[in-house]
């Protein structure tokens, strides 16, 4: 009995492997449209990826204390600068959003400076956390630029 099923599944399985096959070669076509590799789409964390990469490699300077890329949040530990050992920042990015847009990050600051051996709050310019989120920005736009090139 089982030669016969044996022998009459034969013949459905080639039909199938057949079938299989003759749908695959029409995927083979050369005039595929283009992906649009919008933001949203691109990702598979909770936030915008280009925003995302782009504001760790611009705080890769310090050590990261959290790095939560479904929340969208960055923390980095304290950093102090070898050139100017008495003052030290701590940033923090968060990315609001899956689309690449400026209303989509949010850089905040905090500063120290060493006084009477232990560490003050001081003031950080607003200018500073600026050029923080256009650096970021920027990055992001050219890392979205190269990844739409290849």
């Amino acid at each position: 009995m089982s030669l016969i099923v044996s022998a009459t599944s034969r013949p459905a399985r080639l039909v199938l492997a057949c079938a299989a096959l003759a749908t695959l070669g029409a995927c083979a076509g050369r005039d595929r449209p283009r992906a649009d590799l919008a933001a949203s789409q691109v990702n598979t964390i909770g936030v915008n990826s280009y925003l995302w990469r782009a504001a760790l490699e611009t705080v890769s300077f310090a050590p990261l204390l959290q790095a939560d890329s479904a929340g969208g949040v960055i923390v980095t530990d304290w950093y102090a600068n070898p050139s100017n050992p008495g003052e030290r920042v701590k940033v923090t990015v968060t990315i609001l959003d899956q689309d690449l847009r400026a209303d989509a990050l949010r850089v905040a600051a905090s500063r120290q400076v060493q006084q009477g051996g232990g560490w003050v709050d001081a003031p950080v310019q607003a200018a500073t956390v600026q050029k923080l989120e256009d650096i970021i920005l920027t990055k992001a736009r050219e890392i979205r630029r190269q990844t739409m090139a290849s």
